[in-house]
């Protein structure tokens, strides 16, 4: 069962001042996460404006400084169609990757997902495929390539169903049990559908990405209670 931290996503500090921006920032909320138990980590490095970035001037002393701070914890990064909508574009700043990341997130409802997973996959880049919704999942069963694991990830607004558990049976009920599963939620799906999957067994995600406090609303001050929260520790 992986245990899995995703550090800040499209949040800045407006939206809880500990969102890790800078590469010493991503670096420190890593090592928090992980010491609190998390296998895995998962962010959105960022440029000079402070905002996401697939440039890799920008991914480089990101995963640099997360992998100084953290030696030997698998990393990976974001590749959503958001940060750059166009698909060239996109794929042009990837093609420009060298060795860093583990493995990076593809969203298999965004166009040209195999594109993208091809050419990371060229670049020596794992790949963990993000299915939001069952035909999403309908759409990457159709792709061959090797992965290291499957997001089944239940989005308010986007995932389809009134709540997050049934979004996530949802998309699970598509998908044989070969894979290496994380299942998460975001918002005010993110506890309900966390404390289901881990009665499941299925491995788990937290961070500031997916939730902003603990269950119930409780504070937190680092992304290490989270990730404490996640496993059941408080």
């Amino acid at each position: 069962m992986t245990l899995k931290a995703c550090l800040n996503g499209d949040r800045s500090r407006a939206d809880h001042p500990a969102v890790p921006v800078t590469p010493a920032e991503l670096a420190e909320g890593a090592h928090s996460a992980a010491s609190a138990g998390a296998e895995a980590v998962h962010f959105h490095p960022r440029g000079q404006d402070e905002r996401e970035s697939l440039a890799w001037r920008d991914i480089q002393p990101a995963v640099a400084a997360v992998r100084e701070r953290c030696p030997g914890l698998p990393l990976g990064v974001a590749t959503r169609e958001e940060i750059v909508p166009d698909l060239p574009t996109r794929l042009s700043l990837l093609s420009e990757w060298e060795t860093g990341p583990d493995f990076a997130s593809v969203n298999w409802h965004e166009e040209g997902a195999e594109q993208v997973a091809e050419l990371l996959l060229k670049r020596g880049i794992g790949i963990e495929a993000g299915l939001f919704t069952p035909a999403a999942a309908r759409k990457f069963l159709t792709w061959q390539g090797p992965i290291v694991r499957v997001l089944v990830e239940a989005l308010p607004g986007i995932s389809p169903g009134d709540d997050g558990i049934s979004a996530a049976r949802a998309i699970l009920g598509e998908l044989p049990d070969t894979f290496d599963l994380v299942v998460h939620g975001e918002n005010e799906w993110a506890w309900p559908v966390l404390e289901w999957a881990r009665g499941e067994r299925y491995g788990l995600r937290a961070g500031f990405e997916d939730m902003l406090a603990g269950p119930g609303g409780k504070q937190v001050r680092s992304i290490g209670e989270l990730v404490d929260f996640m496993r059941g520790k408080r």
